[in-house]
């Protein structure tokens, strides 16, 4: 079950986050410090996946929303719940909650050796836009900037006569 950070509590969220860090990040892990500013920090949407029958923590993600565009900060999942829908689960609700904020667009962040990220950040729709050299490091490792567009549009809207309106459509039909 998703819960939202506010609903958990702020020092079951930061200890939950911190010890998901230390597993998955170890020396890169953030400090409980830097935890407490994320999760703490204005604008911040943190929510995290809960075993129904355990209330263990297994996973946690959680955005940046600026007014415009929401920032993916930080995604994790439990090394032994790892490859069961959790983090797609995790960033479909993200996802759902920056469009009903508004936000135009989401954007992140992901090391370019990440597959399995990189393969569930593209089947949520995110595109490359950009490489970030030495992104990570120590160990200088680059980073794929990655987007995706949540501004709505009106398909099929046309302002023009009915003829107008017509030739339009033939031209959008035959791709041209």
């Amino acid at each position: 079950m998703l819960v939202d950070a506010n609903e958990l509590g702020a020092e079951a969220s930061i200890a939950a986050m911190r010890a998901l860090e230390v597993e998955l990040f170890g020396n890169h892990a953030w400090s409980e410090n830097s935890v407490r500013q994320e999760i703490e920090g204005p604008g911040r949407t943190y929510i995290f996946d809960m075993d129904d029958d355990t209330h263990a923590i297994r996973g946690f993600a959680g955005y940046w929303y600026d007014g415009e565009d929401a920032e993916i900060m930080d995604v994790g999942v439990g090394k032994t719940y790892q490859r069961q829908g959790i983090a797609r689960a995790l960033m479909a609700e993200l996802i759902a909650r920056a469009h009903q904020q508004g936000a135009q667009r989401m954007l992140l962040e992901v090391s370019v050796i990440n597959e399995p990220a990189i393969r569930l950040y593209t089947s949520l729709g995110f595109e490359r836009i950009g490489l970030r050299k030495r992104y990570y490091q120590p160990e200088g490792i680059d980073a794929y900037v990655m987007a995706l567009d949540m501004s709505p549009r009106i398909v099929g809207f046309q302002s023009a006569s009915r003829t107008e309106t017509n030739d339009n459509e033939h031209t959008e039909q035959n791709g041209r």
